[in-house]
């Protein structure tokens, strides 16, 4: 059905509405546009050539025009706060001079266009890929020990986009002997795929959606979570990254699951800890993420989860070099102005971290 509409709407829109022009004149156009344009803003799901590739659909029409209301984003303002944000970055003496616009526009959405939460964020996004060189460095797919999870566990975005402009990762493991001590190594990969989408997700989101399966989850795994590799991933992700998380969908669940979320919640802000559903019936997941949207392995229309992994780790390889060059992009806490980052006092045992210095 949703290819049918597609197809339609592109009848409509290239051959239909010349076709009146001509005939009509302008008063068609004036009338007609606006109606094909709305009904493709509501068709967010990937085309067939897109549904098993890593291409990010973006958000266009009147779904673009809600997610800017949402994200405080004033077209008419948002270049000044990108040059005002520019000319703070270029006065921290600890952090790059300088760093790409897109970047930049990206946290500036995700903090919703406030100047000062940008600022602590763009900070702790940079002192994070100094504090944590287990998730920032050796970024190369091509490595065994990242192969051999690839061949584990999968965690891709998905193309398209909910009807409220929305992307949704899922994330599942494959094997019931995933070793533990590759959690790490999964976080690294996950904060890979955050890096792309800060370059490619050019028009903003309207939030992230996650849907863990825990399918192969067994207490054996409980027993061997890192907390500080936990800790440091969520502090990353609720602290460092400009994302908007809006759901975490758990699915396949089985007993040992609500220990675990109980394991996590008390390094989660507490707005984040009302936003997790857990589903004994996947059923209940289609009230939340279109059905047809969701991949194959989930009861969807939206192409295998293996292929559009297999496409992700194809351009995370894509961006091998870029990787490379990054690692060195990092806060110089020797540089910063009073007292430097303590990472031990950042990584506390009670999750906490502390405050940084902005001005």
């Amino acid at each position: 059905m949703l290819s049918a509409l597609l197809k339609d709407t592109e009848a409509k829109t290239t051959v239909a509405i010349p076709m009146k022009l001509r005939k009509l004149g302008n008063a068609y156009c004036a009338t007609i546009l606006p109606i094909c344009t709305d009904i493709r803003s509501y068709v967010t799901a990937p085309s067939k050539t897109t549904m098993a590739s890593a291409t990010l659909v973006q958000p266009s029409g009147e779904i673009w025009k809600k997610i800017r209301v949402e994200l405080n984003e004033d077209v008419n303002t948002r270049d000044r706060d990108l040059e005002h944000m520019k000319e703070w970055l270029r006065k921290q003496p600890h952090l790059p001079d300088e760093w790409d616009e897109g970047r930049m526009m990206t946290f500036l959405r995700g903090c919703s266009f406030s100047l000062e939460k940008c600022k602590r964020k763009m900070d702790m996004y940079f002192t994070m890929r100094a504090a944590c060189p287990e998730f920032f460095t050796n970024r190369d797919v091509k490595r065994p020990e990242l192969v051999d999870l690839m061949s584990r566990a999968q965690g891709p975005p998905l193309p398209g986009l909910t009807p409220n402009g929305r992307r949704v990762t899922v994330c599942r493991g494959l094997d019931k002997n995933l070793d533990m001590n590759q959690l790490n190594d999964a976080f690294k990969v996950a904060l890979m795929i955050g890096d792309v989408r800060l370059k490619e997700e050019i028009e903003g989101v309207g939030g992230d959606i996650y849907i863990l399966d825990a399918s192969i989850v067994s207490p054996s795994h409980l027993a061997k979570i890192s907390p500080t590799a936990v800790k440091k991933f969520l502090i990353c992700v609720q602290e460092a990254y400009p994302v908007k998380l809006k759901e975490v969908h758990v699915v396949n669940t089985s007993p040992v699951i609500e220990k675990i979320v109980n394991f996590v919640k008390p390094f989660l802000k507490e707005k984040i800890k009302n936003r997790i559903f857990i589903h004994s019936d996947i059923n209940e997941l289609y009230n939340y993420v279109p059905k047809e949207m969701l991949p194959e392995e989930y009861g969807g229309n939206g192409g295998s989860l293996s292929d559009i992994n297999e496409a992700w780790m194809k351009k995370l390889e894509e961006y091998t070099e870029w990787f490379k060059a990054e690692e060195s992009i990092t806060a110089n806490e020797s540089l910063r102005p009073g007292k430097p980052t303590n990472y031990d006092e950042l990584f506390g045992i009670d999750g906490s971290f502390r405050q940084l210095s902005i001005d």
